[in-house]
């Protein structure tokens, strides 16, 4: 079976691609993804936060005994924009250590940090370029349209700024996610990643304290990602990769039917091991062989808004066909 997929520009041998996660930090268990049969694999993210922490520290670390001893200026030169290094240098190492695509991922504060650190990353050799565009608002006043408009001149700057190919990564808290994307899609980015999994707090009654538990992926998860699919399936013009919830072989067919280019896994390699995109693969390709399909393209967008006849598809009349149903819902798990 072919299942070969175009995303970004870039030829991949299979829809399967490493979101970004600490599972890249180690080279040994990116070569064994990569063996697995993972086709591409995204880099860690790169915060500004973490980068400004660091740069601060090293900073405070070098210079601490200045006031106290004159001479010992010179003996520690200020280093500025430390933090990055390590993290660029990672990069380059695991680029020379892989033969599959490697992209990386951006998540900055201001706009002069998005240009600033997207051009150190294209220059590690990378094969493209995600932006983590989201925004955890605290602020009751900030307005939604204000938030868009920003980060719409980021991408615009960004692309001005490097020639690899960018990808956006969005959370799905938009009030029309479709039209903002849109948006995007005419500012000249070449891919979507729907949706971001963000980290939420919990509180911890008997502490009486906020905490941050891990947030991995749930079955079903991917439910919003697949209607997201399906409605921009043929739509935009940037390619299309469903993120959240995909963990197992069957999601990613259903990514594929509504209209996805790739998709983007992460919690199912903590939960199940490397070898589970093998087993996610050889699903594939047994769907396939069972339908008579003999590449993707033969079924990608199959079940999108404009392959599918039902005019109700993706509608409201959808949800509302739905909840008409709800007496059926409850006789069959005998709800009373």
């Amino acid at each position: 079976m072919n299942l070969s997929t175009n995303y970004l520009g870039i030829k991949l041998k299979n829809p399967i691609i490493v979101g970004a996660s600490n599972l890249s930090l180690d080279s040994k268990l990116a070569i064994e993804l990569q063996e697995a049969g993972a086709s591409a694999l995204v880099f860690k993210s790169l915060f500004e936060e973490q980068l400004n922490l660091e740069a601060a520290e090293l900073d405070e670390n070098l210079h601490q005994y200045d006031d106290r001893n004159a001479e010992m200026v010179n003996l520690f030169p200020k280093i500025e924009h430390s933090g990055p290094k390590a993290h660029l240098l990672a990069i380059k190492e695991l680029k020379k250590a892989l033969t599959i695509p490697v992209f990386g991922s951006l998540n900055c504060i201001y706009n002069e940090s998005w240009e600033e650190y997207a051009i150190h990353l294209a220059e590690t050799g990378i094969d493209g370029l995600e932006l983590n565009f989201y925004s955890t608002v605290s602020d009751i006043d900030k307005q939604g349209q204000a938030i868009e408009q920003n980060q719409l001149e980021t991408l615009k700057k960004v692309r001005a700024a490097v020639k690899i190919p960018i990808a956006v990564k969005l959370s799905p808290f938009y009030t029309n996610p479709l039209a903002y994307i849109k948006a995007l899609d005419g500012a000249g980015t070449n891919g979507f990643v729907l949706f971001n999994r963000l980290f939420q707090p919990d509180i911890d009654i008997w502490e009486e304290a906020l905490q941050i538990p891990y947030n991995l992926s749930h079955k079903g998860d991917d439910r919003m990602t697949i209607r997201y699919m399906g409605l921009l399936s043929g739509q935009v013009k940037a390619s299309l990769c469903a993120n959240t919830g995909i963990l197992e072989g069957e999601d990613v067919v259903a990514a594929l039917l509504a209209g996805a280019d790739a998709v983007q896994v992460v919690s199912t390699v903590y939960k199940n091991g490397t070898q589970k995109i093998t087993q996610m693969l050889n699903v594939i390709t047994d769907w396939m062989h069972r339908k008579g399909y003999n590449s993707i393209d033969d079924f990608k967008g199959k079940m999108s808004k404009q392959n599918l006849k039902d005019p109700h598809a993706y509608r409201r009349a959808q949800y509302v066909d739905y909840l008409m149903r709800s007496k059926e819902f409850s006789n069959k798990y005998q709800i009373r």
